[in-house]
């Protein structure tokens, strides 16, 4: 559906967090504090808070298609952004309801498989079906573990990272941003590559627990953007600025790996 207004929007289709740190919490305070507007399709309730994951309750796929086609058939959307899926049905039924809608936005696929703090959010059984949708994504944004699993290739490198995105390249996918925090060294080096070329982004690395959340950040941040017409460019510029800004900014919560900023970041002051 096509909108009046000139603010973009950002359907998230994705887990919930009870902690606030991560999954669709973190997606909506980022895709607000950018300026977009975020609507939900909740997949699975986690248990959790910065030490852990204790519990998962799943949606029932048909649940996940209704809250999709709910939003789609009335609000509409500019973006479609995924988080974690947690089984094969789920990620069918995004596929199937992207395709039955005729969605011609972006789908950006944040391939979400474990958390910050090492629980699994993916069923095995599942990574085909995930393969499948990011083929048809128009960005996919893995950290180096999600991407070493969809490629089958070991990274230790920035090098190994280039390799990598190309190899996801292959399945289809529009575009790839991966992220390159896991490597040691006191930079951290993200690498976004499309059809244009290859752009890197390095910057010093910041020494703290708080990164619960990372990467739903970055990845809704990059949904905000494209949902509000900048170009695959700027909008990793932005989202990297967003994400960097918000650890700074992150108010110590937790006794693990504590939450974001995001309520303290305002890159169009800075």
């Amino acid at each position: 559906m096509t909108s009046t207004s000139d603010m973009g929007r950002v359907l998230i289709v994705a887990g919930s967090d009870s902690s606030g740190g991560a999954g669709l919490q973190a997606d909506i305070k980022t895709v607000t504090m950018l300026g977009a507007y975020a609507s939900t399709a909740v997949t699975a309730v986690t248990v959790q808070n910065t030490k852990g994951v204790t519990g998962v309750e799943a949606m029932d796929p048909g649940i996940v298609a209704a809250q999709m086609r709910a939003v789609l058939s009335d609000i509409g959307t500019d973006v479609i952004k995924t988080g974690m899926l947690h089984d094969a049905a789920v990620a069918e039924t995004v596929l199937a309801v992207i395709d039955d809608v005729a969605f011609d936005g972006d789908l950006v696929v944040d391939p979400v498989m474990v958390a910050t703090t090492g629980s699994m959010l993916l069923q095995k059984d599942a990574i085909a079906s995930l393969k499948t949708l990011i083929s048809h994504a128009s960005l996919v944004t893995p950290n180096m573990d999600e991407a070493e699993i969809l490629t089958g290739r070991v990274i230790n490198t920035v090098d190994d990272m280039v390799a990598a995105a190309s190899d996801l390249m292959e399945t289809g996918v529009e575009a790839v941003l991966l992220k390159g925090g896991h490597l040691t060294g006191q930079t951290v080096t993200d690498i976004l590559l499309s059809a244009k070329g290859e752009c890197r982004i390095t910057s010093d690395r910041i020494e703290t627990r708080n990164t619960h959340g990372t990467g739903c950040t970055l990845a809704s941040a990059m949904a905000a953007m494209l949902a509000s017409g900048a170009s695959l460019e700027q909008s990793f510029e932005k989202a990297h600025a967003f994400v960097h800004a918000a650890i700074k900014a992150a108010p110590g919560f937790g006794e693990g790996h504590g939450p974001l900023g995001h309520a303290r970041v305002h890159l169009d002051q800075e």
